[in-house]
């Protein structure tokens, strides 16, 4: 047998060495932690930090949102309701009193990303009788609704703590498999939580409570009304239906009111402000519910209630001295002379034009019609100069009316840009013509109302991706000094849409702790000086 070399020997053996001592290096166990695991080669190179840490943020959040969905919520007797209170995510924050199927009342309580949601579940049967047979125990009530509260809070904020800990631990150990990452996301939840209900404390708002926004779906006019095709042939019971849920959104909105905002007395003279009909029959119904529904004492028009002015639409305004109330009314640039015309023939109308003022449920209102005739293509527009004169126009005879000691409490005109005019020379001006509603104090005090379009801008309702909102505006003035005290904002879904808002503001000087506001002060120059809009 022949002899393998000693060289050719002493190479193989190096080789074997090195391969053996390669195979030991790729398959070396990590210390400690990985005993008793099969070996796993570090090939892959490690996992970016930041990676990681957005990993471990994701892991948290979704954790802590599965955590209260599931076990973070107390159901609470709130004096003779019985409420489910919830903490969910939310980008606004706020709190949300859900008061199902007929909906909800929002407040802008405080500013985090969470949002307290409270829902009514239903009427306890025997607190409610209680109340019914022991009604002085309505005087206690409002404590006791506080103080079941404050402990429904807490309550919540210990179960949500848990929820949101116990989330995104049970998350983390399925994700990691680690005992130490998945305790390190059930504090990092701990810690947001912490944080967002520090940020709630430090920006709650308890005069949120003066401004609740009352929304609701309403579903019952779909049922019975139909689809968008079936409002054009049965458009008189659309109608109806679309007045009947404004009648039942107030009052649901003056039951659900009961919080420590402005509540107007029987004395409060109610000025309906409605703007802009353009010709929509289906207005007549809703003005009429609400002159009911909120004991309205006079109704302003600022203008453009017809589309075309033309006497074969004349026709359109005969419900008008039948709505319940006295109706005040100047001319928008689309209703004619020939609209003021019959119009002042009409029983309860009181057409305000030229500075003209008449007193009307013991308000003093003066007004002037808009200028231009924006339908009539053979007559050039004045323009902006137009409205300038006519603003100028008006604050005149206001002052001659102060300076004979009838002062005027409201004017009225259809453009924004005439109703500036008027600053210094009145408390409250009344426009429309914009089909946005918006309120702002001018620079020499007057306060200025734009309405939105009560009529859902008429036949150009549909001419957006959505139909326009029907707009007005219920505004509260006492009866001794004739100044707004607070207003109703009423915004409805547009043509085929059930949808019905009501919020409540308060002028800046009936807020908390605020001080009367001066009366409008005439400028330096003696005609009062424009803001641009």
């Amino acid at each position: 047998m022949a002899r393998v070399p000693a060289a050719a020997t002493a190479t193989v053996r190096r080789t074997a060495d090195r391969t053996r001592r390669a195979l030991r290096a790729l398959t070396r166990r990590r210390p400690g932690r990985d005993r008793g695991k099969s070996p796993v080669p570090e090939l892959a190179a490690r996992q970016n930090p930041w990676v990681r840490a957005l990993g471990l943020l994701c892991v948290v959040l979704l954790g802590a949102w599965l955590g209260l969905l599931v076990v973070g919520n107390v159901r609470v007797p709130v004096g003779p309701m019985n409420t489910t209170m919830t903490l969910r995510p939310s980008l606004t924050g706020g709190t949300k009193i859900n008061i199902s199927p007929l909906g909800a009342l929002e407040l802008r309580s405080h500013e985090a990303p969470l949002r307290l949601d409270v829902d009514v579940d239903r009427l306890d049967p025997e607190r409610s009788q209680a109340l019914v047979e022991h009604p002085e125990r309505l005087a206690g009530l409002q404590d006791e609704i506080v103080r079941d509260v404050e402990h429904g809070t807490l309550d919540l904020a210990v179960r949500s703590c848990i929820a949101v800990v116990a989330g995104a631990t049970a998350l983390g150990l399925a994700v990691y498999r680690r005992p130490r990452r998945a305790l390190a996301s059930g504090g990092l939840a701990l810690c947001l939580l912490a944080g967002s209900g520090a940020t709630a404390f430090a920006t709650w708002n308890p005069e949120s409570v003066l401004e609740p926004k009352y929304s609701g779906l309403l579903a019952s006019a779909p049922s019975l009304v139909g689809n968008a095709r079936s409002i054009v042939s049965e458009f008189d019971v659309y109608q109806k239906e679309l007045a009947r849920l404004v009648t039942n959104v107030t009052k649901l909105y003056d039951a659900t009111s009961t919080l420590p905002a402005y509540e107007p007395d029987p004395t409060t003279i109610r000025v309906l402000h409605v703007s802009d009909i353009h010709l929509n029959p289906a207005s007549w119904k809703i003005v009429a519910s609400l002159v009911k529904q909120y004991a309205v004492d006079v109704i302003v028009d600022s203008g453009d209630t017809m589309d075309h002015g033309s006497a074969a639409e004349n026709g359109f305004l005969d419900p008008i001295p039948d709505l319940g109330a006295p109706y005040v009314w100047v001319r928008g640039n689309h209703d004619s002379g020939e609209t003021q015309r019959y119009l002042e023939r009409l029983r309860n109308v009181h057409v305000l034009d030229d500075g003209r003022a008449v007193t009307v449920a013991g308000l003093r209102f003066a007004g002037i019609g808009d200028p231009q005739f924006t339908p009539d293509r053979s007559a050039v527009p004045g323009g902006d100069a137009a409205e300038d004169l006519a603003g100028a126009r008006l604050a005149s005879a206001l002052r001659d009316q102060r300076a004979a000691g009838t002062p005027v409490d409201i004017a009225v005109a259809h453009e924004p840009l005439a109703a500036r005019g008027t600053d210094g020379a009145v408390p409250l001006v009344l426009a429309g013509h914009l089909h946005h509603e918006g309120m702002e104090i001018m620079k020499y005090g007057t306060r200025l109302r734009t309405e939105g379009s009560t009529g859902g801008s008429g036949l150009r309702a549909v001419e957006r991706q959505y139909p326009a909102p029907i707009e007005a505006s219920v505004l509260y003035l006492d009866r001794s000094t004739r100044r707004l005290q607070a207003w109703d904002e009423i915004r409805l879904g547009g043509l085929g849409l059930t949808t019905a808002e009501v919020s409540r503001h308060l002028a800046e000087e009936n807020q908390p702790g605020a001080t009367p506001s001066p009366a409008p002060s005439p400028s330096p120059s003696g005609t009062p000086s424009r803001t641009s809009p």
